[in-house]
């Protein structure tokens, strides 16, 4: 389900451009980082860290004139990176469905980059909106319970409740070092390159289908990654002590069933849904925040997806 596209603003405060600074990006090679990273390397000294297990990943990354520095977030191992760097974005995560590890890099790792960065103007921290309980068609904001929604997946056992250990590191952390500091709860990245509609396209192509919720329908915010560019420097211009906790999300309220059905519609591919409360709960989130401080999103769903189709599949599309 969608707002009522005449009802919908794409204006916001003004926050200038980052330009000319020293940013380091996290997760670098990650579906969210790696775009965030080249858009950012046009007009600023971007230094990319990550793992680094893809030489393609690097390459890529190094050609559009990222600087890749490995770090290891598990053992604490970010020495590499410039302390003096101006912005810091951590798109890291860490998800090996062992506890240990996953709090030792989410947390432990987030608390080292804060403590080498803590002269920096800003630090981002991607969080997720996986961080609230679940609540059926409850609409979250800020403030609401946290809790274990992801835990449902057996693949993802440790996802929600580390990165609620990791939000709690990081409100330390801008208190210990008094370092501004933005905690985005990132709802569902999508764009060309795919995300969670791309999933769900590739199960439809294979005749499998679609999990979804029992207490239908399953309500997200798909975000498309050019408008997770362009709020970066709203998002760094809103970094504070404390902590600033923002939902960041597309304007758009949209559930699995509607982005299956448009898939579907643009492609003549069937989609077949699986009721099933072995999957998470809707999560429709509150947006005040994020029209207030960082503004609106301006790529509708729809034109979203019908992209994505044309980058993942442009022999299936119809229209």
């Amino acid at each position: 389900m969608a707002h009522d596209d005449t009802a919908r603003k794409h204006d916001g405060p003004a926050h200038p451009p980052l330009q000319g600074a020293t940013i380091v990006v996290t997760g670098v090679t990650g579906q969210v980082g790696k775009p965030v990273a080249l858009a950012l390397a046009r007009t600023n000294t971007v230094v990319g860290a990550a793992r680094f297990r893809d030489d393609t990943a690097r390459a890529e990354l190094e050609a559009g004139g990222v600087h890749c520095v490995p770090i290891d977030l598990v053992a604490g191992e970010v020495g590499g990176l410039p302390a003096d760097a101006d912005v810091v974005l951590h798109f890291g995560v860490v998800k090996s469905n062992r506890w240990g590890v996953d709090l030792d890099g989410n947390c432990g790792g987030l608390a080292a980059l804060m403590e080498h960065h803590r002269d920096a103007r800003a630090f981002v921290h991607c969080s997720t909106t996986a961080v609230y309980a679940p609540m059926g068609h409850h609409v979250f904001a800020e403030d609401d319970r946290l809790g274990d929604n992801h835990g449902v997946w057996p693949f993802l056992q440790t996802y929600s409740i580390a990165k609620i250990a990791a939000e709690a590191t990081a409100r330390w952390g801008a208190r210990r070092h008094d370092l501004p500091t933005t905690i985005a709860r990132l709802s569902v990245p999508y764009g060309d390159n795919g995300g969670w509609p791309a999933v769900h396209l590739e199960l439809m192509l294979a005749g499998r289908p679609v999990q979804v919720h029992i207490d239908a329908p399953s309500v997200y915010h798909p975000i498309h990654i050019d408008d997770i560019v362009a709020m970066v420097p709203g998002l760094v211009g809103a970094a504070a002590v404390p902590a600033t906790v923002v939902n960041w999300g597309g304007d758009d309220a949209v559930s699995i069933e509607d982005w299956c059905a448009e898939l579907s519609r643009l492609t003549g591919v069937p989609v077949r849904f699986e009721p099933t409360d072995r999957t998470i709960d809707s999560v429709q989130i509150d947006l005040d925040r994020m029209h207030e401080l960082v503004g609106h999103t301006s790529v509708d769903w729809r034109d979203g997806i019908r992209r994505l189709v044309a980058a993942q599949h442009p022999e299936l599309l119809r229209d």
